[in-house]
Protein backbone atom coordinates (compact mmCIF):
# COMPACT_ATOMS: atom_id res chain seq x y z
CA UNK A 1 0.00 0.00 0.00
CA UNK A 2 1.22 3.50 -1.04
CA UNK A 3 1.93 5.97 1.87
CA UNK A 4 0.46 8.88 -0.28
CA UNK A 5 -1.06 9.35 -3.35
CA UNK A 6 -1.61 12.82 -5.22
CA UNK A 7 -4.36 12.99 -8.14
CA UNK A 8 -5.52 14.88 -10.59
CA UNK A 9 -3.15 17.69 -9.76
CA UNK A 10 -0.75 19.81 -12.88
CA UNK A 11 2.53 18.38 -12.58
CA UNK A 12 5.10 20.56 -12.78
CA UNK A 13 8.38 18.65 -13.56
CA UNK A 14 10.61 21.11 -13.12
CA UNK A 15 12.86 21.05 -16.08
CA UNK A 16 10.67 23.89 -17.77
CA UNK A 17 8.78 21.75 -19.86
CA UNK A 18 4.62 22.20 -20.10
CA UNK A 19 2.80 20.98 -16.72
CA UNK A 20 0.56 18.11 -17.41
CA UNK A 21 -2.10 16.05 -15.30
CA UNK A 22 -0.89 13.12 -13.52
CA UNK A 23 -0.98 10.89 -10.25
CA UNK A 24 1.78 10.67 -7.92
CA UNK A 25 2.45 7.30 -5.98
CA UNK A 26 4.44 7.92 -3.24
CA UNK A 27 6.32 5.10 -0.66
CA UNK A 28 8.84 5.51 1.49
CA UNK A 29 9.65 8.89 0.81
CA UNK A 30 10.06 8.50 -2.84
CA UNK A 31 7.81 8.78 -5.93
CA UNK A 32 7.42 5.39 -7.26
CA UNK A 33 5.18 6.14 -9.94
CA UNK A 34 3.72 9.01 -12.28
CA UNK A 35 0.86 8.06 -14.78
CA UNK A 36 -2.10 9.89 -15.71
CA UNK A 37 -4.42 7.78 -13.59
CA UNK A 38 -3.23 5.55 -10.81
CA UNK A 39 -5.80 3.12 -8.81
CA UNK A 40 -3.72 2.19 -6.07
CA UNK A 41 -4.18 1.53 -2.42
CA UNK A 42 -2.84 4.75 -0.30
CA UNK A 43 -3.08 5.41 3.29
CA UNK A 44 -3.84 8.80 2.37
CA UNK A 45 -4.68 9.88 -0.77
CA UNK A 46 -5.01 13.73 -1.83
CA UNK A 47 -7.25 15.40 -4.69
CA UNK A 48 -5.43 18.30 -6.45
CA UNK A 49 -8.06 18.63 -9.04
CA UNK A 50 -7.03 22.30 -10.51
CA UNK A 51 -4.14 23.11 -8.18
CA UNK A 52 -0.10 22.65 -9.43
CA UNK A 53 1.92 20.34 -7.71
CA UNK A 54 5.29 21.14 -8.45
CA UNK A 55 9.03 20.53 -6.62
CA UNK A 56 10.30 21.94 -3.08
CA UNK A 57 12.04 25.01 -3.66
CA UNK A 58 15.38 25.93 -3.76
CA UNK A 59 16.93 28.38 -1.86
CA UNK A 60 20.69 28.68 -2.91
CA UNK A 61 21.60 31.76 -0.90
CA UNK A 62 21.16 30.90 2.95
CA UNK A 63 22.77 31.74 6.06
CA UNK A 64 21.33 29.08 8.53
CA UNK A 65 24.60 27.68 9.45
CA UNK A 66 23.17 28.84 13.08
CA UNK A 67 20.04 28.50 13.41
CA UNK A 68 19.55 24.71 11.78
CA UNK A 69 21.32 24.02 15.40
CA UNK A 70 18.72 25.71 17.58
CA UNK A 71 15.47 25.00 15.20
CA UNK A 72 16.46 22.54 12.64
CA UNK A 73 13.21 22.69 10.94
CA UNK A 74 13.70 26.31 9.43
CA UNK A 75 9.92 26.66 9.34
CA UNK A 76 10.11 30.27 8.01
CA UNK A 77 11.50 28.80 4.45
CA UNK A 78 9.81 25.79 4.59
CA UNK A 79 6.25 27.51 5.00
CA UNK A 80 7.29 29.46 1.71
CA UNK A 81 7.34 26.08 -0.46
CA UNK A 82 11.29 25.75 0.13
CA UNK A 83 12.73 21.98 0.76
CA UNK A 84 16.47 22.56 0.23
CA UNK A 85 18.69 25.45 1.82
CA UNK A 86 22.16 25.74 0.84
CA UNK A 87 24.22 27.27 3.95
CA UNK A 88 28.06 28.03 4.08
CA UNK A 89 28.00 31.39 1.78
CA UNK A 90 30.23 34.56 2.15
CA UNK A 91 32.80 32.64 3.65
CA UNK A 92 31.05 32.12 7.04
CA UNK A 93 30.74 28.29 8.34
CA UNK A 94 30.65 26.32 11.29
CA UNK A 95 32.52 23.58 10.11
CA UNK A 96 35.39 23.98 11.93
CA UNK A 97 37.23 26.14 14.22
CA UNK A 98 36.21 27.32 18.54
CA UNK A 99 32.81 28.40 18.54
CA UNK A 100 33.52 31.35 20.29
CA UNK A 101 35.41 32.61 17.41
CA UNK A 102 32.59 31.20 14.82
CA UNK A 103 30.45 33.44 16.84
CA UNK A 104 32.50 36.33 16.51
CA UNK A 105 32.30 36.07 12.85
CA UNK A 106 29.14 35.44 12.00
CA UNK A 107 27.37 37.85 14.63
CA UNK A 108 27.97 41.00 12.88
CA UNK A 109 27.94 40.38 9.73
CA UNK A 110 24.59 38.88 9.52
CA UNK A 111 23.38 40.85 12.76
CA UNK A 112 22.33 38.32 14.56
CA UNK A 113 20.47 38.31 17.38
CA UNK A 114 22.75 37.51 20.86
CA UNK A 115 20.16 35.37 22.16
CA UNK A 116 20.54 32.93 18.91
CA UNK A 117 24.55 33.20 19.20
CA UNK A 118 24.14 32.49 23.00
CA UNK A 119 21.56 29.88 22.48
CA UNK A 120 24.34 28.18 19.71
CA UNK A 121 26.93 28.93 21.73
CA UNK A 122 25.50 26.52 24.63
CA UNK A 123 24.26 24.10 22.19
CA UNK A 124 27.32 23.83 20.05
CA UNK A 125 29.06 20.49 19.61
CA UNK A 126 32.52 19.57 19.83
CA UNK A 127 33.60 18.53 15.97
CA UNK A 128 37.21 18.58 14.76
CA UNK A 129 36.66 18.32 11.54
CA UNK A 130 34.71 18.95 8.50
CA UNK A 131 33.78 15.61 8.10
CA UNK A 132 32.37 15.24 11.33
CA UNK A 133 30.57 18.68 10.69
CA UNK A 134 28.71 16.91 8.21
CA UNK A 135 27.75 13.36 10.01
CA UNK A 136 26.69 15.87 12.72
CA UNK A 137 24.23 17.87 10.48
CA UNK A 138 22.92 13.90 9.29
CA UNK A 139 22.28 13.67 12.78
CA UNK A 140 19.54 16.91 13.06
CA UNK A 141 16.16 16.36 12.99
CA UNK A 142 16.62 18.09 9.45
CA UNK A 143 13.33 19.65 7.80
CA UNK A 144 14.34 20.69 4.72
CA UNK A 145 17.38 19.16 2.87
CA UNK A 146 20.60 20.89 3.38
CA UNK A 147 23.58 21.47 1.36
CA UNK A 148 26.89 22.76 2.61
CA UNK A 149 29.25 25.41 1.03
CA UNK A 150 32.94 25.26 3.02
CA UNK A 151 33.72 28.73 4.34
CA UNK A 152 36.77 30.44 4.05
CA UNK A 153 37.12 32.15 6.91
CA UNK A 154 36.26 29.74 9.36
CA UNK A 155 39.13 27.72 7.53
CA UNK A 156 41.69 30.90 7.90
CA UNK A 157 40.84 31.62 11.16
CA UNK A 158 41.30 27.81 12.29
CA UNK A 159 44.32 27.67 10.45
CA UNK A 160 46.38 30.80 11.42
CA UNK A 161 44.62 31.32 14.86
CA UNK A 162 42.23 34.24 14.88
CA UNK A 163 44.42 37.10 15.00
CA UNK A 164 46.76 36.18 12.50
CA UNK A 165 44.07 35.42 10.32
CA UNK A 166 42.90 38.94 10.94
CA UNK A 167 46.67 40.73 10.51
CA UNK A 168 48.80 38.54 8.20
CA UNK A 169 49.50 36.36 5.44
CA UNK A 170 49.58 32.52 6.05
CA UNK A 171 53.25 31.15 5.69
CA UNK A 172 53.87 27.92 3.20
CA UNK A 173 52.96 25.43 5.98
CA UNK A 174 49.85 27.02 6.54
CA UNK A 175 48.61 27.46 3.52
CA UNK A 176 49.44 24.10 2.65
CA UNK A 177 47.33 22.91 5.44
CA UNK A 178 44.22 24.99 4.55
CA UNK A 179 44.86 23.63 1.17
CA UNK A 180 44.44 19.97 2.61
CA UNK A 181 41.58 20.70 4.76
CA UNK A 182 39.82 22.06 2.06
CA UNK A 183 40.03 19.39 -0.07
CA UNK A 184 39.36 16.52 2.52
CA UNK A 185 36.38 19.16 2.71
CA UNK A 186 35.62 18.92 -0.35
CA UNK A 187 35.87 15.18 -0.89
CA UNK A 188 33.54 14.50 2.35
CA UNK A 189 30.73 16.07 1.15
CA UNK A 190 30.87 20.21 0.90
CA UNK A 191 29.30 21.40 -2.54
CA UNK A 192 31.65 23.55 -2.92
CA UNK A 193 33.83 26.87 -1.08
CA UNK A 194 32.78 30.13 0.04
CA UNK A 195 35.33 33.66 0.37
CA UNK A 196 34.48 36.92 1.23
CA UNK A 197 35.70 40.12 -0.18
CA UNK A 198 32.58 42.66 0.80
CA UNK A 199 34.50 45.34 2.89
CA UNK A 200 31.58 46.01 5.36
CA UNK A 201 31.18 42.37 6.86
CA UNK A 202 32.82 42.81 10.02
CA UNK A 203 33.87 41.08 13.24
CA UNK A 204 32.26 41.41 16.48
CA UNK A 205 34.05 40.45 19.90
CA UNK A 206 37.48 41.26 20.60
CA UNK A 207 38.00 42.03 17.00
CA UNK A 208 35.05 44.33 16.31
CA UNK A 209 35.45 46.35 13.38
CA UNK A 210 37.78 44.44 11.80
CA UNK A 211 37.17 42.95 8.10
CA UNK A 212 36.35 38.84 8.58
CA UNK A 213 39.17 36.30 8.00
CA UNK A 214 38.65 35.93 4.41
CA UNK A 215 38.83 39.69 3.52
CA UNK A 216 42.35 39.68 4.46
CA UNK A 217 43.68 37.24 1.84
CA UNK A 218 45.88 37.87 -1.59
CA UNK A 219 45.13 36.49 -4.99
CA UNK A 220 47.18 33.48 -4.00
CA UNK A 221 45.18 32.05 -1.37
CA UNK A 222 41.73 32.83 -3.28
CA UNK A 223 43.08 31.32 -6.34
CA UNK A 224 44.34 28.35 -4.16
CA UNK A 225 40.67 27.53 -2.99
CA UNK A 226 39.38 27.89 -6.59
CA UNK A 227 41.20 25.63 -8.41
CA UNK A 228 40.44 23.12 -5.43
CA UNK A 229 36.59 23.71 -6.28
CA UNK A 230 38.20 23.58 -10.49
CA UNK A 231 39.71 19.85 -9.87
CA UNK A 232 36.51 18.69 -7.90
CA UNK A 233 34.16 20.23 -10.11
CA UNK A 234 32.54 22.15 -6.92
CA UNK A 235 30.66 25.13 -6.87
CA UNK A 236 33.31 28.22 -5.53
CA UNK A 237 30.98 31.45 -4.36
CA UNK A 238 32.24 35.09 -3.83
CA UNK A 239 31.11 38.65 -2.95
CA UNK A 240 33.52 41.05 -4.81
CA UNK A 241 35.07 43.96 -2.79
CA UNK A 242 32.72 46.83 -4.44
CA UNK A 243 36.02 49.29 -3.18
CA UNK A 244 38.37 47.52 -5.36
CA UNK A 245 37.98 47.00 -8.77
CA UNK A 246 40.82 44.94 -9.09
CA UNK A 247 38.85 42.17 -6.78
CA UNK A 248 36.51 41.90 -10.46
CA UNK A 249 39.73 41.08 -12.26
CA UNK A 250 41.26 38.38 -9.52
CA UNK A 251 37.48 36.71 -9.87
CA UNK A 252 37.75 36.31 -13.41
CA UNK A 253 41.17 35.11 -13.83
CA UNK A 254 39.90 32.75 -10.80
CA UNK A 255 37.30 31.18 -13.06
CA UNK A 256 38.96 30.94 -16.64
CA UNK A 257 40.72 27.94 -17.33
CA UNK A 258 41.03 24.61 -19.92
CA UNK A 259 38.22 23.62 -17.32
CA UNK A 260 35.63 26.30 -16.61
CA UNK A 261 35.22 27.10 -12.77
CA UNK A 262 31.50 26.61 -11.27
CA UNK A 263 31.87 30.40 -10.10
CA UNK A 264 28.64 32.08 -8.55
CA UNK A 265 29.07 35.82 -7.58
CA UNK A 266 26.75 38.65 -5.27
CA UNK A 267 24.92 39.83 -6.95
CA UNK A 268 23.00 41.43 -9.72
CA UNK A 269 21.07 43.98 -8.52
CA UNK A 270 19.45 47.32 -9.79
CA UNK A 271 20.69 49.61 -7.48
CA UNK A 272 18.69 52.63 -6.20
CA UNK A 273 22.27 54.72 -6.28
CA UNK A 274 22.82 53.97 -9.89
CA UNK A 275 19.82 53.13 -12.20
CA UNK A 276 22.08 52.42 -14.65
CA UNK A 277 24.51 49.30 -13.16
CA UNK A 278 21.91 46.74 -14.13
CA UNK A 279 22.69 46.48 -17.56
CA UNK A 280 26.20 45.76 -17.08
CA UNK A 281 25.81 41.90 -16.26
CA UNK A 282 24.01 41.49 -19.39
CA UNK A 283 27.12 42.12 -21.26
CA UNK A 284 29.51 41.12 -18.65
CA UNK A 285 27.89 37.53 -18.21
CA UNK A 286 27.75 36.96 -22.37
CA UNK A 287 31.75 37.52 -22.86
CA UNK A 288 32.74 36.07 -19.50
CA UNK A 289 30.18 32.54 -20.22
CA UNK A 290 29.77 33.01 -24.29
CA UNK A 291 33.30 34.62 -25.58
CA UNK A 292 35.84 33.14 -22.61
CA UNK A 293 33.39 30.01 -22.30
CA UNK A 294 33.16 30.47 -18.49
CA UNK A 295 30.56 28.58 -16.23
CA UNK A 296 29.43 31.84 -13.81
CA UNK A 297 25.84 32.82 -12.53
CA UNK A 298 24.92 35.96 -10.70
CA UNK A 299 22.44 35.40 -7.95
CA UNK A 300 19.53 37.90 -7.54
CA UNK A 301 16.91 39.28 -5.23
CA UNK A 302 13.32 38.61 -6.48
CA UNK A 303 11.95 41.43 -4.99
CA UNK A 304 12.75 44.72 -4.05
CA UNK A 305 15.72 45.10 -1.81
CA UNK A 306 14.09 46.70 1.37
CA UNK A 307 15.94 46.85 4.60
CA UNK A 308 14.40 47.82 8.13
CA UNK A 309 16.73 49.25 10.79
CA UNK A 310 17.04 50.71 13.95
CA UNK A 311 18.34 54.57 14.59
CA UNK A 312 22.05 54.24 13.93
CA UNK A 313 21.98 50.64 14.53
CA UNK A 314 21.83 49.07 10.86
CA UNK A 315 24.22 46.90 8.44
CA UNK A 316 23.70 49.71 6.32
CA UNK A 317 26.31 52.25 8.09
CA UNK A 318 28.89 49.46 7.62
CA UNK A 319 29.90 51.32 4.55
CA UNK A 320 31.36 54.49 6.36
CA UNK A 321 33.63 55.38 9.34
CA UNK A 322 31.03 56.82 11.58
CA UNK A 323 28.55 53.85 10.80
CA UNK A 324 31.14 51.44 11.66
CA UNK A 325 31.53 52.98 14.87
CA UNK A 326 28.35 53.26 16.04
CA UNK A 327 27.49 49.78 14.96
CA UNK A 328 30.40 48.38 16.88
CA UNK A 329 28.67 50.01 20.24
CA UNK A 330 27.19 47.91 22.42
CA UNK A 331 24.87 50.15 24.08
CA UNK A 332 22.91 53.11 24.07
CA UNK A 333 25.28 54.86 26.62
CA UNK A 334 28.66 54.14 24.08
CA UNK A 335 26.59 55.67 21.36
CA UNK A 336 25.71 58.94 23.41
CA UNK A 337 29.13 59.21 24.16
CA UNK A 338 30.16 58.79 20.52
CA UNK A 339 27.52 61.62 19.40
CA UNK A 340 28.89 64.05 21.80
CA UNK A 341 32.43 63.72 21.44
CA UNK A 342 34.40 66.05 19.84
CA UNK A 343 34.02 66.13 15.53
CA UNK A 344 32.06 62.95 15.75
CA UNK A 345 28.96 64.45 14.42
CA UNK A 346 31.08 66.94 11.64
CA UNK A 347 32.76 63.59 10.36
CA UNK A 348 29.59 61.70 10.30
CA UNK A 349 28.30 64.33 8.07
CA UNK A 350 31.01 64.03 6.12
CA UNK A 351 30.89 60.27 5.56
CA UNK A 352 27.25 60.92 4.81
CA UNK A 353 27.78 62.91 1.75
CA UNK A 354 30.70 60.95 0.57
CA UNK A 355 29.93 59.28 -3.18
CA UNK A 356 32.57 57.17 -3.02
CA UNK A 357 31.54 53.80 -3.91
CA UNK A 358 28.46 53.74 -1.86
CA UNK A 359 26.25 50.91 -1.96
CA UNK A 360 23.25 52.44 0.26
CA UNK A 361 21.68 55.60 -1.88
CA UNK A 362 21.22 57.77 1.44
CA UNK A 363 18.53 59.44 0.06
CA UNK A 364 16.66 61.01 3.11
CA UNK A 365 13.72 61.58 0.38
CA UNK A 366 13.60 57.50 0.66
CA UNK A 367 14.29 56.51 4.01
CA UNK A 368 10.79 56.34 5.76
CA UNK A 369 10.32 56.57 9.67
CA UNK A 370 7.89 53.10 10.93
CA UNK A 371 8.26 53.77 14.50
CA UNK A 372 9.02 56.70 16.69
CA UNK A 373 8.16 57.91 20.02
CA UNK A 374 6.95 60.70 18.67
CA UNK A 375 4.28 59.38 16.38
CA UNK A 376 3.83 62.23 14.33
CA UNK A 377 6.73 61.41 12.24
CA UNK A 378 5.77 57.46 11.68
CA UNK A 379 4.84 56.94 8.18
CA UNK A 380 7.52 59.79 6.57
CA UNK A 381 10.46 60.28 5.15
CA UNK A 382 13.24 62.11 7.38
CA UNK A 383 12.67 64.40 4.32
CA UNK A 384 9.13 64.91 4.54
CA UNK A 385 9.34 65.71 8.54
CA UNK A 386 12.74 67.59 7.90
CA UNK A 387 10.73 70.44 5.84
CA UNK A 388 7.91 70.51 8.56
CA UNK A 389 10.50 71.34 11.15
CA UNK A 390 11.84 73.61 8.48
CA UNK A 391 15.44 71.94 9.28
CA UNK A 392 18.18 70.29 6.70
CA UNK A 393 17.38 67.22 6.26
CA UNK A 394 20.53 65.76 7.30
CA UNK A 395 20.92 67.42 10.33
CA UNK A 396 17.31 66.19 11.56
CA UNK A 397 18.29 63.35 10.46
CA UNK A 398 21.97 62.73 12.75
CA UNK A 399 19.42 64.73 15.32
CA UNK A 400 16.65 62.39 15.05
CA UNK A 401 19.46 59.48 15.37
CA UNK A 402 20.88 60.40 18.68
CA UNK A 403 17.37 61.59 20.12
CA UNK A 404 15.48 58.42 20.19
CA UNK A 405 18.66 55.45 18.84
CA UNK A 406 17.38 52.13 18.43
CA UNK A 407 13.66 53.39 19.72
CA UNK A 408 13.69 54.38 16.01
CA UNK A 409 12.80 52.44 13.37
CA UNK A 410 13.16 53.19 10.02
CA UNK A 411 13.11 51.21 6.91
CA UNK A 412 14.78 52.33 3.62
CA UNK A 413 14.83 50.09 -0.47
CA UNK A 414 18.09 50.08 -1.93
CA UNK A 415 17.84 47.77 -5.08
CA UNK A 416 15.11 45.96 -6.98
CA UNK A 417 12.41 48.21 -6.95
CA UNK A 418 11.87 48.54 -10.44
CA UNK A 419 9.69 45.82 -12.30
CA UNK A 420 11.06 46.14 -15.90
CA UNK A 421 15.24 45.55 -14.49
CA UNK A 422 14.14 42.51 -11.84
CA UNK A 423 11.88 40.80 -14.98
CA UNK A 424 15.58 41.08 -17.08
CA UNK A 425 17.80 39.83 -14.19
CA UNK A 426 15.14 37.27 -12.92
CA UNK A 427 15.08 35.60 -17.03
CA UNK A 428 18.23 35.94 -17.72
CA UNK A 429 19.86 32.58 -18.08
CA UNK A 430 22.93 33.48 -16.61
CA UNK A 431 21.41 34.92 -13.55
CA UNK A 432 20.05 32.49 -10.88
CA UNK A 433 16.79 33.93 -8.43
CA UNK A 434 18.27 33.64 -5.15
CA UNK A 435 20.32 35.66 -2.78
CA UNK A 436 17.61 35.56 0.03
CA UNK A 437 19.95 35.91 2.75
CA UNK A 438 17.39 33.47 4.79
CA UNK A 439 18.16 33.40 8.56
CA UNK A 440 20.53 36.52 8.44
CA UNK A 441 19.93 39.76 9.57
CA UNK A 442 16.83 38.41 11.43
CA UNK A 443 15.50 42.31 12.20
CA UNK A 444 16.75 43.68 9.32
CA UNK A 445 15.36 41.92 6.15
CA UNK A 446 13.06 38.53 5.81
CA UNK A 447 12.99 37.26 2.24
CA UNK A 448 12.20 33.72 3.07
CA UNK A 449 9.50 33.28 0.05
CA UNK A 450 11.69 34.34 -2.84
CA UNK A 451 11.07 31.54 -5.20
CA UNK A 452 6.97 32.27 -4.25
CA UNK A 453 7.63 36.18 -5.47
CA UNK A 454 8.92 34.73 -8.65
CA UNK A 455 6.28 32.81 -9.59
CA UNK A 456 3.83 35.36 -8.77
CA UNK A 457 5.34 38.25 -10.93
CA UNK A 458 5.15 35.44 -13.44
CA UNK A 459 1.68 34.94 -13.21
CA UNK A 460 0.65 38.04 -12.85
CA UNK A 461 3.48 40.13 -15.53
CA UNK A 462 3.27 36.94 -17.80
CA UNK A 463 6.80 37.29 -18.28
CA UNK A 464 8.05 34.48 -17.88
CA UNK A 465 6.09 30.67 -18.20
CA UNK A 466 4.90 29.44 -15.16
CA UNK A 467 6.81 26.56 -15.86
CA UNK A 468 10.22 27.96 -16.59
CA UNK A 469 9.34 30.07 -13.59
CA UNK A 470 8.97 27.06 -11.73
CA UNK A 471 12.35 25.29 -13.06
CA UNK A 472 14.32 28.49 -12.21
CA UNK A 473 13.92 27.89 -8.10
CA UNK A 474 14.06 24.21 -8.73
CA UNK A 475 14.96 22.02 -11.39
CA UNK A 476 17.77 24.45 -12.80
CA UNK A 477 19.89 25.18 -9.27
CA UNK A 478 19.49 21.93 -8.96
CA UNK A 479 21.20 20.87 -12.06
CA UNK A 480 23.49 23.84 -11.66
CA UNK A 481 24.57 22.86 -8.03
CA UNK A 482 24.43 19.16 -8.88
CA UNK A 483 22.27 18.63 -6.49
CA UNK A 484 19.84 15.33 -6.38
CA UNK A 485 16.54 17.50 -5.96
CA UNK A 486 14.38 19.74 -7.57
CA UNK A 487 12.46 17.39 -9.87
CA UNK A 488 9.39 15.54 -9.79
CA UNK A 489 10.48 12.05 -11.54
CA UNK A 490 10.36 8.69 -10.80
CA UNK A 491 13.07 7.71 -8.00
CA UNK A 492 13.30 11.08 -6.60
CA UNK A 493 12.91 12.39 -2.74
CA UNK A 494 9.03 12.88 -2.70
CA UNK A 495 9.97 16.92 -1.98
CA UNK A 496 6.51 18.31 -3.28
CA UNK A 497 4.75 21.72 -2.94
CA UNK A 498 1.34 22.31 -4.15
CA UNK A 499 0.05 24.77 -5.38
CA UNK A 500 -3.31 27.19 -5.63
CA UNK A 501 -2.75 29.04 -9.23
CA UNK A 502 -5.81 31.51 -7.71
CA UNK A 503 -3.83 32.59 -5.36
CA UNK A 504 -1.17 33.94 -7.39
CA UNK A 505 -2.52 36.94 -8.63
CA UNK A 506 -1.68 39.04 -6.01
CA UNK A 507 1.62 41.35 -5.41
CA UNK A 508 4.63 40.45 -3.54
CA UNK A 509 4.05 39.57 0.08
CA UNK A 510 5.05 42.63 2.49
CA UNK A 511 7.61 41.66 5.35
CA UNK A 512 6.01 42.08 8.51
CA UNK A 513 7.36 41.79 12.51
CA UNK A 514 6.87 38.61 14.62
CA UNK A 515 8.66 37.83 17.84
CA UNK A 516 10.26 34.54 17.02
CA UNK A 517 10.17 31.75 20.63
CA UNK A 518 13.79 31.07 18.43
CA UNK A 519 15.11 33.50 19.59
CA UNK A 520 13.26 33.75 22.94
CA UNK A 521 10.76 36.61 21.91
CA UNK A 522 13.44 38.79 20.34
CA UNK A 523 11.64 40.47 16.94
CA UNK A 524 12.50 38.96 13.16
CA UNK A 525 11.30 40.26 10.29
CA UNK A 526 8.98 37.18 7.88
CA UNK A 527 6.79 36.88 5.25
CA UNK A 528 3.27 35.82 5.59
CA UNK A 529 0.45 35.31 2.56
CA UNK A 530 2.05 32.11 1.57
CA UNK A 531 -0.61 30.18 3.37
CA UNK A 532 -3.75 31.33 0.71
CA UNK A 533 -0.79 29.99 -2.09
CA UNK A 534 0.64 27.15 -0.62
CA UNK A 535 -1.55 24.65 -0.15
CA UNK A 536 0.87 22.04 1.31
CA UNK A 537 4.56 21.42 1.37
CA UNK A 538 5.69 17.49 1.62
CA UNK A 539 9.37 16.89 2.35
CA UNK A 540 9.97 13.14 1.75
CA UNK A 541 6.35 12.57 1.44
CA UNK A 542 5.25 13.66 5.10
CA UNK A 543 3.21 17.23 5.08
CA UNK A 544 4.78 19.38 7.34
CA UNK A 545 2.65 22.64 6.16
CA UNK A 546 -0.87 22.43 5.79
CA UNK A 547 -2.22 25.91 4.25
CA UNK A 548 0.08 27.86 6.18
CA UNK A 549 -0.01 25.32 9.71
CA UNK A 550 3.37 24.55 10.50
CA UNK A 551 3.24 20.48 11.27
CA UNK A 552 4.79 19.33 15.11
CA UNK A 553 6.87 17.37 13.20
CA UNK A 554 8.80 19.66 11.31
CA UNK A 555 12.19 20.13 13.28
CA UNK A 556 11.36 17.06 15.85
CA UNK A 557 11.14 14.28 12.93
CA UNK A 558 14.58 13.90 11.05
CA UNK A 559 12.82 14.76 7.19
CA UNK A 560 15.55 16.53 5.21
CA UNK A 561 19.16 14.85 4.59
CA UNK A 562 22.49 16.55 3.51
CA UNK A 563 22.62 17.04 -0.03
CA UNK A 564 25.82 15.88 -1.49
CA UNK A 565 27.36 16.66 -5.04
CA UNK A 566 25.60 14.60 -7.51
CA UNK A 567 28.19 12.58 -9.55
Amino acid sequence: MLDLLIKNGLVFDGLGTAPVRRDIAIQSGQIVNIAPSLSMDAHKIVDATDLWVTPGFIDIHTHYDLEVEIAPGLSESVRHGVTSVVIGNCSLSVAIGAPQVLADIFQRVETLSHRLIEKWLQKSVSWQTPKEYLQHLQQLPLGPNVAVMFGHSALRAHVMGLERSLTAQPNAKELQIMKDIAAKALLSGFIGISIDMFPWHLMSGEWSGCTIPSQHAQYKEYAMLANLCRQHDKVFQVTPNLQRLASFWEIFRMSIGKRPLRLTVLSALDAVHDRKLWRVFAPILFFWNRIMRGNVRFQTLTEPFTIYSNGPVTPLFEEFACGVKLNGCNSREERQILWTSPGFVSQFRTDWCNKWRRSFHRQLENMEIVRCPDETWQGLSFAEVARKRQQDPLDFFIEALQLYDIDLRWVATGANDRLEPRKAMMSHPHILPGFTDAGAHVRNLGYYDGALSLLKQAVVTKFMKPEIAISRVTGEPAQWFRLDTGVIKIGAKADIVIINPNALNQPISPQIEVFDPVLDGEPRMVKRGSEEIIQAVYIRGIKVIDQGKVSKRLGQQQLGTVLFTKS
